[in-house]
């Protein structure tokens, strides 16, 4: 006893290769399947135009570049946050980053259907792929021009998606776009 035989060094090496070979086929999968993080764009003169938040920060929005035949295609994500029930819940709003305010918005990372994988999504993996930040708290329909003088909220979310798709039509192809 106490001795090992030549099978089971073979078999113990045999294992670990297996175990190397999963372990490099299961990186390389996840590499693929790996989520796409944007960074945050924010309009161009945004607070001239008035493409403001709930809280006056400048209305913005995430971009990934769509490639070969779908370069002139384009998918327009706008998230939803439900709408202000009350000046309050505005007032509260303006001082969430993930629904009234854009001071701190993070990288984003796409979703499963904005995906540029193919695997994961083959009908739009190649598109333009646009996702404007909700910020607004009345899903991108409010144009106020008037700034309430009390709580100094901005209700301009038309104005956000109004001067973000000018932005992308004059700046990245959106113009060209055949299928939107």
């Amino acid at each position: 006893m106490g001795s090992i035989s030549h099978n089971q060094v073979t078999v113990s090496i045999c294992f670990k290769i297996i175990l190397y070979v999963l372990a490099f086929i299961v990186s390389q999968v996840d590499a693929q399947n790996a989520a796409q993080e944007l960074n945050i764009t924010f309009i161009a003169d945004a607070i001239t135009k008035g493409a403001v938040c709930l809280d006056g920060t400048p209305g913005a929005y995430y971009f990934a570049k769509g490639f070969g035949d779908g370069i002139n295609s384009w998918m327009v994500y706008l998230p939803g946050g439900g709408w202000c029930s009350s000046k309050e819940d505005c007032l509260k709003r303006s001082h969430d980053d993930a629904l009234g305010s854009n001071k701190n918005a993070p990288p984003k990372a796409l979703r499963a259907f904005q995906s540029q994988n193919k695997n994961i999504n083959p009908d739009f993996y190649n598109w333009n792929m646009v996702e404007i930040r909700y910020c607004d708290g009345a899903s991108f329909m409010a144009d106020v021009e008037a700034v309430n003088p009390e709580t100094k909220l901005y209700q301009r979310g038309r104005r956000i998606f109004s001067f973000i798709i000018e932005e992308l039509m004059s700046t990245q192809g959106m113009s060209n776009a055949e299928n939107v």
